[in-house]
């Protein structure tokens, strides 16, 4: 699996568990980088140690903050898909860089991930 593919495993798997999904601001509000071709992410972490390094190796004044789940999944994502923008996931090393989806692939690989294991057959 390679390392931006490693990244995204894990927000998946850290985000439903913990309820929360942490991002870096400033005044100005959350960086949303542009692509080679041109598309705008909006990136989150699943973690504050993640978000921390990130706003370290942005710098600018950038800190991290978090919200809730629900309201991330019930404001923000809405919001994001209104805008055009993707949804990065974990980015991370030198150049923050990693995976985006689009809103609607965030909230299925959510859903997938939030689903309980599936109980063995009864005799």
């Amino acid at each position: 699996m390679s390392q931006s593919g490693a990244q995204a495993a894990a927000f998946f798997r850290d985000v439903p568990r913990n309820r929360t999904v942490w991002f870096v601001q400033d005044e100005q509000g959350s960086p949303a980088p542009r692509d080679s071709d041109g598309t705008r992410s909006l990136p989150f972490w699943s973690t504050s140690a993640r978000a921390t390094r990130a706003a370290r190796v942005w710098g600018h004044g950038l800190w991290m903050t978090s919200m809730p789940l629900e309201q991330w999944r019930e404001g923000e994502l809405p919001s994001a898909a209104e805008d055009g923008l993707l949804i990065g996931i974990n980015w991370s090393g030198p150049r923050l860089v990693g995976w985006s989806f689009t809103v609607a692939e965030t909230l299925n690989r959510l859903v997938a991930a939030d689903l309980p294991a599936p109980h063995a057959p009864s005799e």
